[in-house]
């Protein structure tokens, strides 16, 4: 493939963010950390949000109903978002492009921009916490779990899970205001 300009600029993102993704890569190579973070990624696949959005109405009534819906809908539609992403950007998951980095989980797929479950974590969270605050104290700081865990296993670069997260909020913020 012949190199383009934007693949000139990616790549030099992706050189000054080795450091940083480094130095927190390195934290997988201690048990519990590592462990603490796979589960957290794990939960991030989606079954965690999937149960979420059937418990919604299960707990709350018919106040959880509408939310369900409209979380189903933004979780259908960030898979959208993110899927074409990562076929326009195809940015190549740490690990791939940087030997150092331990890859200290499986990725669902080959490319890293943005983080699909930074994304969904954000995502679900947000709208999940502003109809019922109750469920903040958890939700709030599951996603950001979530959202370190993929750096941390050399799964996402640091601008990944920030773009992930910025999707995931505009995502939240369309949910609020048709939900």
């Amino acid at each position: 493939m012949k190199a383009t300009g934007f693949n000139t600029f990616m790549a030099r993102i992706d050189a000054a963010e080795y450091g940083l993704c480094r130095r927190l890569n390195h934290g997988a190579s201690f048990a519990l950390p590592r462990r603490i973070s796979q589960i957290a990624s794990r939960l991030g696949d989606g079954a965690i949000w999937y149960a979420l959005i059937l418990a919604l109405p299960l707990l709350y009534g018919a106040a959880g109903v509408r939310p369900a819906i409209v979380m189903a809908l933004t979780g259908a539609l960030g898979v959208a978002l993110y899927t074409l992403l990562k076929h326009l950007f195809v940015r190549e998951r740490p690990f791939i492009t940087h030997t150092a980095i331990d890859p200290a989980a499986a990725p669902l797929d080959r490319y890293s921009f943005p983080s699909g479950h930074t994304l969904h974590a954000v995502s679900f969270a947000w709208q999940a916490s502003s109809h019922f605050p109750q469920l903040g104290w958890v939700l709030l700081p599951l996603a950001a779990l979530i959202a370190g865990s993929r750096v941390v296993l050399g799964l996402h670069y640091p601008s990944d899970v920030l773009a992930g997260a910025a999707i995931g909020a505009a995502l939240a913020e369309l949910g609020m205001s048709v939900g």
